[in-house]
């Protein structure tokens, strides 16, 4: 059988081809080179993460993929991860040598290179590694084959250049070699791949003689659950009895783990405290995979949540290793069985987040329910950052220390006195009105949305829909006017003038401002509405009237009293705006929402595009009342229509 060989043009590729093909006399085979991306395009750095992946495969995958070729050789460092999906690798040779060598000018060693001397590298780890032992040198990307970053080294270009040892060897240049570092290389460095499209058993089998990848363990990724043995898949009890090494994480059963045959080797952490680092981790591994051991990494909960498997995956996949994932019970599932409390409620919460509250500024998901995972030391900034969203001081909380364990322990607490008791740790923590279930029926829950900016009720779901802005005017003098008329609290928060005259307020919290913001004598209408502002001066002596107040503001009041005899003047003190930030909620979970002006009603709208039928409406005041009502015949009127033109 003759096959078609294809490979990169430089000559160390060649080579590579030579040395791969010589392991097998007996294939008769031809071969074809051409000049891939990373070839054509030497101005790309590999250092600063702009090179594409495939960037020397690429022209050979697709050799292969059109039938060009039947296998690619590669240095496997080279592969794109991940690869292809047509294709897949076939076959992996071992390295003969995978250490990195020092090439210098007077064959000077790293520690005998003067500061400042310019050092060439392809590798962002060969930098980090030589910066670690000499911060002092000044690192330079290089690119181009093997021979040609050796000639400017000879040449005086830069001082010197890291390669890889058997990449001088393979070449015969061992003589260059000043020095062999003592750096931690990429794991495939030396390694020699072939590629082929998937499927190509025939070619497979030709190399199967010398190809370490079926010799090669295999990694399961287990999820152990929240600590409960009995909590187990019937799936993960089966590999860790296959297993012949477990490395095992904090909250793992030991008891458990004693009662296995496999090494158990302790790669956890707690309070912040490594026993070993995740880089440490992807290599102890790779390392036992590559030994042919069968390999379980051990998680508690669920190895997808929380548990740096993306991490773990993509290096030993990255590196030619096979993974397998057994999905465990996560903690959020346990605190919900453990305390009867569904994360999700018809009615009360139809969403959920899953959030890492470790972090100095934890994330609050726009969600019905929150979950907070290894958030023990952290309470204080959850509640900072929920509190800021928006979420009432009242909402409850309920958190559990070592769930499904027997010193389990919950306690129950609100938004608002988050991080005032110190729980034992780990906790994982439940935010959220489904909470109340832990003391309520579902039906008397009953969910609040109010879109005033000061909410009245601590239990009802803020959700501001108007922003203050104030504004620059020319202070008028007021010693000029009869009556100075507060329609709001916030027309008193932005006034800057004095409180001569009659001080007339609508209601009781635009009267509290007032006598907080210093005016004497405050007479309050009847009814706090515009009508009751009316009714109250067509009982007073006519005269000149001052109204500050917003740009949104209606001119009922002004043309009212106009009507009655009364010189109006209106000022603009304050702009209601649409808010910067609101946070949505979903109203599919809402019953009865609060609205407190016109333009409450109006930027609802504009948020969530209509009134939903379901929701019970409540409005403070005549005016908004009518607003309300005006907005809902609109939409019965466009309905109407829409069922005109249909047919």
């Amino acid at each position: 059988m003759s096959i078609r060989v294809i490979a990169r043009q430089s000559r160390l590729s060649q080579l590579q081809v030579q040395e791969a093909m010589a392991r097998f006399p007996d294939i008769d085979y031809s071969l074809e080179t051409l000049s891939s991306y990373g070839d054509q395009h030497q101005q790309i750095s590999l250092l600063n993460g702009e090179a594409p992946a495939d960037m020397f495969t690429r022209e050979l995958d697709e050799a292969l993929i059109n039938g060009r070729a039947d296998i690619a050789i590669h240095s496997a460092k080279d592969l794109p991860y991940p690869l292809d999906e047509r294709l897949e690798v076939i076959a992996l040779f071992p390295p003969f040598n995978q250490s990195d060598s020092l090439v210098s000018r007077d064959h000077l060693t790293l520690s005998q290179l003067p500061a400042g001397s310019s050092v060439g590298t392809s590798s962002p780890m060969r930098r980090r590694e030589l910066l670690a032992l000499r911060p002092d040198l000044k690192i330079v990307g290089i690119r181009g084959c093997i021979e040609e970053r050796v000639r400017q080294v000879r040449d005086g270009e830069i001082d010197a250049a890291i390669v890889a040892t058997c990449a001088l060897k393979r070449l015969g240049m061992e003589a260059d070699i000043s020095e062999v570092l003592p750096f931690e290389t990429h794991p495939l460095q030396g390694y020699l791949a072939i590629t082929a499209l998937k499927g190509r058993t025939d070619l497979k089998l030709l190399f199967e003689r010398d190809d370490v990848l079926h010799r090669q363990g295999h990694v399961t990724l287990v999820g152990f659950g929240p600590g409960d043995p009995e909590l187990l898949t019937v799936k993960a009890v089966k590999a860790l009895q296959q297993a012949d090494v477990i490395f095992y994480d904090d909250l793992i059963g030991k008891q458990y783990l004693d009662t296995l045959t496999a090494e158990t080797i302790y790669v956890g952490k707690r309070n912040g405290k490594h026993h070993a680092e995740q880089h440490d981790i992807n290599r102890l591994l790779l390392k036992a995979a590559r030994e042919g051991r069968e390999v379980v990494r051990l998680k508690g909960g669920d190895p997808m949540v929380f548990g740096h498997a993306g991490e773990e995956i993509e290096y030993l996949q990255s590196n030619l290793i096979s993974v397998t994932v057994i999905p465990g019970i996560t903690t959020a599932s346990a605190l919900a069985a453990t305390t009867k409390v569904s994360l999700t409620q018809r009615s009360i919460s139809s969403s959920v987040a899953l959030v890492n509250g470790h972090s100095a500024a934890p994330i609050v998901p726009d969600t019905d329910t929150i979950v907070y995972y290894m958030g023990g030391s952290r309470l204080g900034s959850i509640r900072k950052s929920l509190l800021a969203e928006g979420w009432s001081v009242t909402t409850p909380v309920i958190l559990v220390h070592n769930v499904s364990l027997p010193d389990e322990q919950t306690f129950e607490t609100t938004v608002g006195q988050l991080g005032d008791v110190d729980y034992p740790t780990p906790v994982i923590a439940m935010v959220g009105d489904v909470a109340r279930l832990r003391h309520q029926a579902a039906s008397t829950v009953k969910r609040t949305l109010y879109t005033g900016l000061v909410s009245p009720n601590p239990d009802y779901i803020h959700t501001p829909l108007i922003e203050i802005e104030p504004v620059s005017y020319a202070k008028p003098s007021t010693d000029s006017y009869d009556y100075l008329l507060f329609t709001s609290r916030y027309a008193v928060k932005c006034w800057t003038g004095g409180f001569n005259g009659r001080i007339v307020s609508i209601g009781p919290s635009t009267t509290q401002a007032l006598k907080e913001a210093g005016a004497a004598e405050v007479e309050q209408t009847e009814q706090d509405d515009s009508y009751g502002v009316i009714d109250f001066f067509s009982r007073q002596p006519r005269g000149r009237v001052l109204i500050p107040r917003s740009n949104l503001a209606l001119n009922i009041i002004p043309d009212g009293l106009r009507q009655l005899g009364f010189e109006v003047t209106t000022l603009t003190v304050y702009n209601n705006v649409y808010p910067h930030h609101v946070r949505r909620v979903n109203l599919a979970n809402i019953q009865r929402v609060v609205f407190t002006s016109p333009s409450t009603i109006d930027n609802f709208i504009k948020t969530y595009g209509s009134l939903p039928a379901h929701i019970e409406y409540v409005t403070r005041g005549r005016i908004t009342a009518q607003h309300l009502k005006s907005r809902q015949n609109e939409k019965i009127q466009n309905i109407q229509k829409g069922a005109g033109h249909t047919g």
